[in-house]
């Protein structure tokens, strides 16, 4: 069973997921491969990118580095 959030679609993490969803298909790269470089499980990611999932500053961190930008760059095009 997924370990949902209690803030579950909240919009900041609506807006941090679309973020993650918009540099990956900039990149392109599928949720599985982004998943891959991440080191991350791939339906963890697509519940980040939907705003089912709080992200972790661990995940956020390694999902930055596999896009090739930044924490700081996500968060900014999150538009918060």
């Amino acid at each position: 069973m997924p370990n949902l959030t209690s803030y579950r679609q909240d919009p900041i993490l609506i807006s941090i997921g679309s973020a993650i969803k918009r540099a990956r298909l900039a990149y392109p790269l599928s949720q599985e491969e982004l998943a891959l470089k991440a080191n991350i499980d791939r339906s963890h990611l697509g519940r980040i990118e939907r705003g089912d999932n709080n992200v972790a500053i661990l995940s956020l961190a390694r999902i930055a580095h596999a896009l090739d930008t930044t924490i700081t760059k996500l968060v900014e095009d999150a538009q918060l």
